[in-house]
């Protein structure tokens, strides 16, 4: 049966693919038909997975010659496949109301189709051509999506960082697999898993994975791409990108790693574990520090990749050590994650584009006001800050549990080295939960609440039909799997054997409302007794305030500082919510300068504040490489303005090096 499913999938591929030749004449067409492929993809993949069904491959006369393409569908790559098209789906849907709001439709909906269908195709590709073809076509293909907008203030630099930072990934994935296949003697996937590595080769393939995984997902300190082009793109294609192209990356290094190699050594994880700690607590600080909407949740995309690759660290700690179980948990914790992050960055990422169309801006400093507005985009958005921020009964808390879980387990370990430092890693995931409830109390506040700030948030009206569907949606789906989590852990439950050995929690005898505990030495989770005990509270208080409260209505000035000045600017702005943080932080991670200017208390001007923060990555990192390479392109240029014979005799003299370097390689 499962051969049916692998070739429906790529059947389906084939006809969506179609879809370009009228992606040009009817956007609503387009995402109708985008939307039922992921739909057909995602039923596909869930019967899979209900099924528990063994990996199936196929090969076709496509590809390298000699060796074909490869294609396979396992436990692993089907859930990944589950939420790629859920979310896509989702965006597809939002995509049917956003695309009356965009002008430029052409220039999205060819490179959309293949965004979505190479995604697919990279989970289903089983040999080195056709996973990297797909993989460079899935960034190609998004890199003209953040470039649509090619018009706007700063997309172009953006797109060509994007560019830039995709081609190194890959070349990273090319030499990691091209070490497998020289091992292995073949291309497939198959032969590379039963090839035996020397340590050094393997500990080489592991970092060069590393690389071109941690590149795409958005690791520190290879982010630098992230938060300039994720919000560059049109707002549902910022949602695939931020909330499932992650993603992806994030399969390509399970593939890799644990996999293809089979074996790990035990330093990987301790430098997993620290990337992974950095990567939470600088991407929700830079996060906070940000004034535009979609750049804010781009910076979280880096805190939640780095709380799933937590997840992976412990699991590779814990499998390193023979601790089959813990290692199981943690990958539980870890792919959850993967999921519910999917989830709620895409209700976010959505409803921030609500919020663009609707205004016209994503600079929070020229919101406000925005809940009397758009009340359901408002509710909406209120579910998945509280979700992202890992509060109960919502998804979020569900997967941050099950880690935190995990890594109440270190004292077992026999490393006094990962004994110390996954507790610190534990209080780093405590500090970035509380981080991200301020950062999204900022977020909602401003944006929301008080008085616009701007005409164009006073004159804000609801958003279309379609797109509050997929917002309300996808806050459905948190809420239930934050209460009813027991079904999606049973679901990846032959992922997580496949990674973590062979032993998973199978809880398919259990019903799905009863309390959730994958370990019986630790708490158990009750969502739905979490639930009806939060609406008995609220429930009690509603009742004592409208029993104890007196019957006549009074009407008073909203309280505002002493200041009796009905103005937006006598409220808090994003930037004075921050300012203690920063005042904390920001000499370490933003080497942040500040200048106060108060002029005389007898001139009637206001006083100013300028502050520039740096992203210490970009500008020690990046900054001077490509400098580097620009000096050396400007000497090097040179060479474009020859005349025929220099020309001549410069290809002469290289034929005569390349053969003089062939004969001493011989000798």
């Amino acid at each position: 049966m499962q051969d049916y499913l692998l070739k429906g999938l790529l059947l389906s591929f084939v006809f969506y693919l179609g879809l370009i030749l009228l992606a040009r004449k009817n956007y609503r067409g387009v995402y109708l038909l985008s939307g039922f492929y992921a739909g057909i993809s995602f039923l596909l993949s869930l019967f899979f997975l209900l099924f528990h069904g063994s990996s199936q491959a196929a090969v076709f006369p496509l590809g390298l010659p000699g060796t074909g393409a490869h294609f396979r569908i396992d436990s692993l790559s089907a859930f990944f496949l589950l939420v790629v098209n859920l979310a896509s789906f989702m965006a597809s849907l939002y995509g049917l109301g956003y695309g009356s709001h965009f002008a430029e439709q052409q220039r999205i909906l060819p490179f959309y189709i293949l965004f979505l269908g190479s995604m697919n195709m990279v989970l289903l590709a089983a040999d080195m051509f056709s996973f990297l073809f797909f993989w460079e076509l899935m960034s190609l293909s998004s890199w003209a999506l953040v470039m649509s907008s090619h018009k706007e203030k700063e997309t172009a630099g953006a797109g060509f960082i994007y560019l830039l930072m995709a081609v190194l990934g890959t070349f990273a994935l090319l030499f990691s697999m091209s070490l497998l296949a020289s091992h292995s003697g073949t291309f497939s996937f198959e032969g590379m898993s039963k090839a035996a590595l020397p340590s050094k080769s393997a500990s080489l393939v592991f970092a060069l994975a590393l690389f071109g995984a941690g590149s795409k997902a958005g690791l520190v300190p290879l982010h630098a791409w992230l938060p300039r082009a994720h919000p560059a793109a049109p707002s549902h294609v910022s949602a695939l990108m931020s909330g499932v192209m992650t993603k992806v990356a994030v399969y390509g290094f399970l593939r890799i790693v644990f996999d293809l190699l089979r074996t790990q050594e035990k330093w990987w994880s301790y430098l997993l574990l620290v990337i992974a700690g950095v990567s939470m607590i600088a991407g929700v600080l830079y996060a906070l520090m940000q004034h535009d909407l979609k750049r804010l949740l781009a910076y979280h995309t880096i805190e939640n990749i780095g709380i799933v690759f937590v997840g992976i660290g412990l699991a590779m700690a814990f499998k390193t050590y023979g601790m089959v179980a813990a290692s199981a948990l943690s990958f539980s914790a870890s792919l959850f994650h993967v999921l519910n992050h999917s989830l709620f960055k895409n209700l976010l990422f959505l409803g921030a584009g609500s919020i663009q169309s609707s205004t016209g801006s994503r600079d929070m400093e020229k919101l406000g006001g925005l809940v009397s507005k758009m009340p359901y985009t408002a509710f909406a958005f209120l579910m998945g800050s509280m979700a992202i921020c890992a509060l109960p009964p919502l998804n979020g808390f569900v997967s941050e549990w099950l880690l935190m879980q995990s890594i109440l387990l270190s004292p077992q370990l026999p490393s006094w080295g990962l004994k110390f430092l996954v507790p610190s890693i534990g209080a780093f995931l405590a500090l970035s939960a509380a981080l991200a409830a301020s950062c999204f109390i900022k977020v909602y506040g401003i944006t929301f609440l008080g008085r616009p700030r701007s005409m164009s948030a006073m004159a804000a009206t609801e958003t279309d039909r379609w797109s509050l569907l997929a917002l309300y949606f996808l806050a459905f789906l948190c809420l239930l799997w934050g209460v009813f989590p027991a079904p999606v852990l049973h679901l990846l439950g032959p992922a997580v054997g496949l990674l973590s050995g062979g032993e998973y929690f199978n809880l398919s005898g259990k019903p799905f409302y009863e309390p959730l505990s994958l370990n019986i030495d630790r708490n158990a989770y009750n969502g739905l007794f979490l639930i009806l005990l939060l609406g008995g509270f609220s429930l009690c208080i509603l009742f004592m305030v409208l029993g104890k409260a007196s019957p006549y209505a009074r009407k008073t000035p909203a309280w505002d500082c002493g200041y009796p000045e009905n103005s937006p600017f006598c409220q808090y702005t994003a930037g004075s919510y921050a300012q203690p943080i920063r005042k904390v932080f920001g000499p370490a991670f933003f080497a942040v300068k500040e200048k106060v200017v108060c002029l005389s208390p007898w001139l009637p001007k206001p006083a100013r504040i300028f502050l520039r923060l740096h992203d210490l990555a970009w500008e020690y990192g990046y900054l001077p490489v490509a400098r580097t390479i620009d000096r050396w392109s400007a000497k090097i240029n040179i060479l474009q303005f020859l005349t025929v014979r220099r020309y001549l005799v410069l290809v002469f003299v290289t034929l005569v090096v390349l053969l003089l370097s062939l004969a001493l390689m011989l000798q």
